[in-house]
């Protein structure tokens, strides 16, 4: 009675989990959240099976069921939603997809027509006991993706700015999806319902903890120029901003160190004539833009985004958000601007011009840019980058100014 017990409350709490995290992603949007749905989806009805197959006995369907939700579909599904989180490639999630796919549908077939040895009980029926080596190979297959899946996530989430806020994030689908294969491969009786409990506590926890921004970093100045020593640093901007004094980020301000040493002696106001208009203001002067005997170091580059049906408004919140966080926190990104195209509605053009490739660099590492590439992935389906180095310009007065107002 108490594995029948147990049997219900899995399937009550499964289905609950469930029902939130649909509802959830629903709101949120993201590719990640409908996949961690679709897992949680998955062990609800290998639980719903599994109640009763505690009652009455497993059955070769039972059986089925139960391996294809738990066995298969949850660790893939959480497996890859870890990854579509963490990752922020557009090509590296595609040819996950592609993955997923195959392993959903070859092994799913698998599972389901190849003959089970009978001997049931009322207990989670281990895979191995029950399905010949041709459906072992399979889920042996599908766990191998499932453990890559997670490192490549790992990984990507070790390399990126936020690693403290997203490495939780695959770790606890990490642990959902070692829980879910263990009891699908050992059975494990009432010690793998208690499992199963704790594989859908760790998705939850995966889901929440993703949905939740990452704090921003403190080692920058909101609207203010880098910090740095060096003779380009001006007394009028090294004190503290409205929020009291900075305190030093290593995280942060490692790529600004970078300039300071490649560049100790720059100051940005050249004594050969070249001008960059940075201390008087855009658009002020008659030879405002042009470098009187260096050349140029501005670098421009243009994405051209194509997205999906459905999604232009989703894509054109995320970057009306982009924008204003460039403007209001990247000095050395003078202009980005994202264009609607009339004569094609799902086509977006994004065009930004930088001080020089440092600041292109720069601006590539800042947590909001990255933020919106991971965020505005579902949207797009595909995208062409054209880098520019500026050969000649003409604009108007306070042209930057009207686009980009600081």
């Amino acid at each position: 009675m108490v594995e029948v017990g147990l049997a219900f409350v899995c399937a009550l709490v499964a289905w609950s989990v469930t029902a939130a995290l649909i509802a959830r992603a629903q709101r949120e949007g993201g590719t990640y959240a409908k996949v961690l749905a679709g897992s949680a989806l998955a062990l609800a009805v290998a639980l719903s099976a599994a109640f009763p197959g505690a009652l009455l006995g497993f059955s070769g369907l039972t059986f089925r069921i139960w391996q294809i939700g738990a066995g298969l579909f949850g660790p893939l599904l959480a497996a890859w939603g870890a990854l579509e989180y963490a990752v922020a490639s557009a090509r590296a999630r595609f040819a996950a997809r592609l993955a997923v796919t195959t392993l959903a549908v070859v092994p799913g077939v698998v599972l389901a027509l190849d003959p089970v040895r009978s001997g049931f009980g009322s207990g989670y029926p281990p895979q191995g006991e029950h399905y010949d080596l041709i459906p072992g190979v399979a889920l042996g297959a599908v766990h191998a993706f499932a453990a890559l899946a997670l490192a490549g996530g790992a990984v990507a989430a070790l390399r990126g700015r936020a690693a403290g806020h997203r490495l939780p994030v695959v770790g606890m689908a990490a642990l959902a999806v070692g829980l879910e294969v263990a009891v699908a491969r050992l059975g494990l009786g009432v010690f793998g319902q208690v499992l199963m409990l704790g594989a859908l506590a760790a998705l939850w926890a995966a889901f929440m903890r993703a949905q939740k921004e990452p704090e921003e970093p403190q080692g920058r100045r909101r609207g203010g120029r880098r910090r740095g020593g060096g003779r380009g640093r001006r007394e009028d901007e090294g004190g503290p901003d409205d929020h009291g004094a900075l305190e030093d980020d290593g995280e942060d301000e490692a790529v600004f160190g970078r300039r300071r040493k490649a560049e100790p002696q720059d100051d940005y106001d050249y004594d050969d004539g070249y001008d960059d208009g940075y201390d008087r203001g855009y658009g002020e002067g008659p030879e405002h833009g042009r470098a009187g005997g260096r050349p140029s170091r501005l670098r421009g580059v243009i994405t051209i985004y194509t997205l999906a049906e459905g999604r232009a408004d989703d894509f054109d919140d995320l970057a009306e958000a982009v924008v204003e966080e460039v403007a209001r926190r990247e000095p050395d990104t003078l202009l980005f601007a994202c264009h609607t195209v009339p004569s094609a509605p799902l086509q977006r053009i994004v065009y930004a011009i930088y001080r020089d490739e440092l600041a292109q660099e720069e601006h590539e590492q800042q947590p909001h840019v990255r933020e919106f590439a991971r965020r505005s992935g579902h949207s797009v389906t595909a995208t062409n980058v054209i880098e520019l180095s500026l050969a000649g310009a003409s604009a108007s007065d306070h042209l930057a100014g009207m686009l980009m107002p600081r």
